[in-house]
């Protein structure tokens, strides 16, 4: 069944997008265990049906059925935790195009694995791709947030500047999600009361702003991508590698370090 409104699937049908050779992960790091529903991940159903019409191979992770040890480096095994998941699914996140991380909003903050999972990320900011840049650069970030309580804008600006300080680029209206009444009471999707529907699935609001993120999200990794990235001038992080750190180039050095 589609999650989709009658106006965004006319949207997607008339823009014919086609982002063929894009790759999007989308992560959904609420608290439930994987063979739970997630309010979360209907929302984000909403941007992988989004980004399928439009050609984009939509890889789909769900933190709560992996462990994130504690840390900031790629595999924390080698710092003292017997367990850390992080190397088995990194490949999936640094191979993509496209990053979406859902989180439900818990105390007016994005949920602990979503703090984990950013954590993840900065662990590869030592690292550069092929022109000398961090990892990320020329790749694109964006979030969906959920809840029964303020705070999707806070949330929203907390993952994006994260993702944005480690390379990734943070296109217009990169964001998008739906709170209900303030108080316990009905999530995204749930059926409504009156047996009428799901609830927020007629929010113009959220559908609004999670076609425009979508949207934003695909053009501007294929105006990236087209073009090979960001341009290497100015930022390249090798042309600082001149011996005058202990170590240096260290793999695990990391920008704040």
């Amino acid at each position: 069944m589609s999650r989709m409104s009658d106006q965004q699937e006319e949207i997607c049908a008339e823009a014919a997008f086609d982002g063929s050779g894009l790759k999007a992960v989308l992560v959904n790091a609420t608290l439930k265990p994987p063979g739970q529903d997630s309010h979360t991940d209907t929302l984000l159903e909403v941007v992988a049906e989004i980004f399928s019409r439009s050609k984009v191979a939509v890889d789909r992770l769900r933190l709560s059925g992996h462990l994130l040890a504690p840390g900031v480096y790629p595999d924390m095994t080698d710092h003292g935790w017997e367990r850390d998941d992080w190397p088995k699914i990194s490949d999936r996140v640094l191979e993509a195009d496209i990053l979406v991380l859902g989180t439900p909003i818990w105390l007016g903050e994005k949920s602990s694995l979503a703090a984990a999972f950013i954590e993840k990320l900065y662990a590869h900011s030592g690292q550069t791709n092929d022109k000398g840049q961090y990892r990320f650069y020329g790749k694109v970030g964006g979030c969906v947030v959920t809840g029964n309580e303020d705070g999707i804008k806070a949330v929203a600006s907390s993952c994006l500047y994260a993702m944005s300080h480690v390379g990734y680029t943070i296109p217009p209206q990169a964001d998008c999600g739906w709170i209900g009444e303030a108080g316990p009471g009905p999530s995204y999707g749930d059926e409504k009361e009156d047996g009428s529907g799901r609830v927020g699935f007629d929010n113009v609001f959220t559908q609004r702003n999670t076609t425009f993120m979508a949207f934003n999200l695909m053009h501007m990794a294929k105006m990236l991508k087209d073009n090979g990235g960001i341009p290497a001038i100015g930022n390249v992080r090798t042309e600082w590698d001149d011996g005058s750190k202990p170590g240096w180039p260290n793999p695990e050095y990391r920008i704040d370090d």
